[in-house]
């Protein structure tokens, strides 16, 4: 039997490599984002065979049901038909909806959701599953974002590249995902909601 004694004992640094993959921009991808991403990557998703939606929603169910995913119900038809049209059975076909037409951004990007405050967006997006606004869940606590930032001419700027790249290191090793759908007005509403928590 080996002795070590705890002075012999490092801790192991583990770098992940950076997300690179990104969902295919579609009405509801941020829902795909949000709540996939919290536990599975991109790359995940993609590889799955072209199953229809009762797969997906099955899926969903189970990650909800048996792995404790916090996917509100009321976004579950929304992630299965967010699925199965991008990563489904007609996905690639003739019959396959055109996404190119429906990922368009509005002239006025509020106006959708009726997204005007940074509560609503947070909500939108999923950024609950991982943010509180005053304890760490898995990212930082957005009151110790804005603690962080208080003094920062370049705090905007800063979140919104956050938001938009995604990326880990700043607050630990955890991986944030990327959110590209967010759109610069609700990225600047969010990080002012943000900066503005005290």
């Amino acid at each position: 039997m080996v002795s070590l004694s705890l002075s012999q004992v490092r801790a192991l640094d583990i770098q992940l490599p950076p997300e690179t993959g990104a969902f295919k921009q579609d009405p509801a991808a941020e829902i795909a984002n949000a709540q996939c991403l919290i536990c599975h990557s991109v790359e995940y998703v993609t590889m799955q065979p072209p199953m229809p939606r009762p797969f997906w929603k099955s899926s969903i169910q189970k990650m909800q049901q048996k792995y404790g995913a916090p996917i509100p119900d009321g976004q579950v038809e929304q992630l299965a038909d967010y699925l199965a049209r991008n990563y489904g059975l007609m996905t690639n076909t003739a019959s396959a909806p055109s996404t190119a037409a429906s990922s368009q951004a509005p002239a006025n990007p509020t106006s959708v959701a009726g997204t005007t405050d940074g509560l609503q967006l947070a909500t939108r997006y999923g950024c609950f599953g991982c943010h509180n606004t005053t304890q760490k869940i898995v990212g930082p606590a957005y009151r110790d974002i804005a603690a962080k930032y208080k003094s920062d001419a370049d705090a905007l700027s800063k979140i919104d590249l956050q938001i938009h790249k995604g990326g880990s290191g700043k607050w630990g090793p955890v991986i944030m995902p990327p959110f590209p759908q967010m759109t610069a007005a609700e990225t600047k509403v969010l990080a002012e909601w943000i900066l503005g928590l005290k």
